[in-house]
């Protein structure tokens, strides 16, 4: 009995230490680190260095490089290529991309071209809150899942869906989406709870262009994911909520984000972040550089059309671009949204370059007629804020006044001729008529020919042409 008993002890213990060998709960702990990027922005010349830093790590560990949107619109030779957003893919292709969610600016050149983009690409997009319908764009998947040495780690994608008040779209020209349907995330997260099980994942990750607070607010509620990857608010964040890591790394390729955390039994053991000043960073792959170098030898796009006196930035800019569409369309007011104005203006010779980096989005040019009443509504109702030429607005207790050039109160009932870029009506289009004038040039092209055609001097030190309900 004796030697029964500890024949039978002894199987018990190989089985027991056999078994515990494939156990899950005894694996070793295993590095990742997650290179990404934000709200880029057109902007190519840093990728060259990111293709350096991403290429180096990769030799000592396992490596993802993500995207988490806003890759267009920003930059001329990327917005205004034959092929339009052509230079960037084909820059993220060459740097190594593994995963990118659809950023509310991918909208801007239509869904045409993004499905044009979408197809050079080689990596995965991804988008859990859009329902491309029947579309000319393929149903991008909501998540996809990429190996990294041992690790299995799924991205789920996430646009914002703030462009325009009682809908549900992302912030970019409403006509460009008419033809696609989205969600808020805050509805849709929660429905891939189970996701990172179904997948067999080590780690679950939101690559959200949601923005910070919104990120915030998916952490909160949804304790499932174990990292958020930000973009949308251009912001430096580096913060947990509800035990969930939440990063973004600014914007327009100055830095790169680095997380570095080790993963045991599908859970994060340790996490580092820090911000790459690529600006700073003295690498660059040469042959990736050169093709930069290639894409921004555009000599159409340095031809001087004008000077400006000094440095302008905001609202001087703002005073600038209502004043040259005014004069070129010959009306009697102009608005311009304030995110319409991308970059500043520098001293000395202003290109054609400077006029598409201030105004990348080639949106076209309208034309209304409407009384001051119908004006005064838009202005009062549209909540926004809007740069604008033509005369002065001012604000007495709830009452618009709106005075002419020469600082007469121009009467309710008097009709206005205004010179507006197409997407304002498209957003607050209860308060424009259906009969605007289309325009044959883009509003970027208005002001290019308005400089070619005039020997001026861009000066607005003064300028304050803003007004907000």
């Amino acid at each position: 009995m004796k030697t029964i008993r500890t024949i039978f002890f002894l199987q018990v213990i190989i089985l027991f230490f056999g078994c515990s060998t494939n156990n899950p709960q005894q694996e070793a702990s295993q590095n990742l680190t997650i290179f990404f990027v934000n709200d880029v922005h057109g902007q190519l010349d840093n990728f060259a260095k990111v293709k350096h830093i991403v290429d180096q790590e990769k030799e000592t560990g396992n490596v993802i490089l993500a995207c988490s949107g806003d890759v267009f619109s920003g930059n001329p030779v990327v917005d205004n290529y034959t092929e339009k957003g052509f230079p960037m893919i084909d820059v993220m292709n060459q740097t190594g991309f593994d995963v990118a969610t659809i950023g509310n600016h991918e909208f801007d050149y239509g869904i045409e071209i993004l499905k044009e983009r979408i197809e050079q690409s080689d990596f995965e997009w991804i988008c859990a809150n859009l329902d491309s319908g029947n579309s000319l764009l393929p149903q991008p998947p909501a998540y996809t899942t990429i190996t990294a040495g041992d690790l299995k780690v799924t991205f789920l994608g996430l646009v914002e869906t703030n462009g325009k008040r009682n809908a549900v779209i992302p912030s970019t020209h409403p006509w460009k989406v008419r033809d696609l349907e989205f969600s808020w995330a805050q509805n849709v997260v929660p429905d891939f709870i189970n996701t990172k099980n179904d997948e067999e994942a080590d780690l679950f990750v939101a690559l959200s262009h949601l923005g910070a607070m919104d990120d915030f607010e998916i952490a909160r509620n949804n304790y499932f994911f174990d990292l958020i990857i930000g973009g949308h608010s251009h912001s430096y964040i580096d913060t947990t909520i509800n035990n969930v890591p939440v990063f973004q790394a600014g914007s327009y390729l100055n830095h790169l984000g680095k997380i570095t955390m080790s993963v045991k039994n599908q859970s994060l053991e340790n996490v580092d972040f820090n911000w790459i000043d690529l600006n700073e960073y003295p690498e660059k792959d040469a042959e990736l550089q050169a093709a930069i170098d290639e894409y921004m030898n555009w000599p159409e796009l340095n031809e001087v059309i004008g000077f400006a006196a000094f440095d302008h930035s905001g609202y001087q800019v703002g005073c600038f671009y209502t004043d040259a569409l005014r004069l070129q369309l010959d009306v009697d007011f102009t608005f311009q949204n304030t995110g319409g104005v991308r970059a500043g203006l520098r001293q000395g010779n202003i290109t054609k370059r400077d006029i598409y980096e201030i105004d990348p989005f080639n949106n076209g040019t309208m034309i209304y007629k409407m009384t001051v009443a119908e004006v005064e509504e838009f202005l009062r109702g549209s909540g926004s804020g809007f740069y604008y030429s033509g005369g002065s607005i001012s604000k007495n207790g709830s009452e618009i006044i709106i005075r002419d050039l020469n600082g007469n109160e121009i009467p309710e009932d008097y009709v206005l001729e205004i010179g507006i870029n197409d997407y304002i009506p498209a957003v607050h289009e209860i308060y424009f008529p259906d009969n605007g004038e289309v325009q044959p040039f883009s509003t970027a092209e208005t002001i290019i020919v308005y400089l070619e055609n005039n020997e001026v001097e861009v000066k607005y030190s003064q300028c304050y042409h803003y007004f907000r309900y």
